[in-house]
């Protein structure tokens, strides 16, 4: 059985890929989604912003990383496109039965404010 922390890592490692499908495996069909640009509930939805994120995304890099129980951190940085480029970032997980319940994302939003409709549509 995996830890709810590898879950998460390959959550992670499918959108630095940016495998959608694999992605997809790892999200609860009840998905909760909050952050600063959008909130969102369900696998579908979630799956629909992840195709959009990636199409901007170039790397994910993880810093740091963190498990108590059901739930997992993570700071990482985000490598956009040009004109975004790098932008920190932490995410608060729930993780229960071996899917991703719960994202929440901390980050400063001003970089994407212009792709917010693109991302989140």
């Amino acid at each position: 059985m995996e830890t709810n922390l590898a879950v998460v890592e390959a959550y992670y490692k499918a959108m630095d890929e940016k495998n959608i499908q694999v992605l997809g495996q790892y999200l609860h069909p009840d998905v909760q989604f909050i952050g600063p640009l959008a909130k969102m509930t369900g696998k579908e939805a979630v799956i629909e912003a992840a195709k959009h994120l990636c199409d901007l995304l170039k790397k994910i890099t993880i810093r740091a990383k963190f498990e108590a129980g059901h739930e997992v951190m993570l700071a990482y940085d985000f490598e956009f496109q040009d004109p975004i480029g790098k932008l920190p970032a932490a995410v608060l997980m729930k993780v229960e039965k071996g899917l991703i319940s719960r994202i929440e994302l901390f980050y400063d939003p001003r970089p994407l404010f212009e792709k917010r409709d693109e991302i989140f549509s």
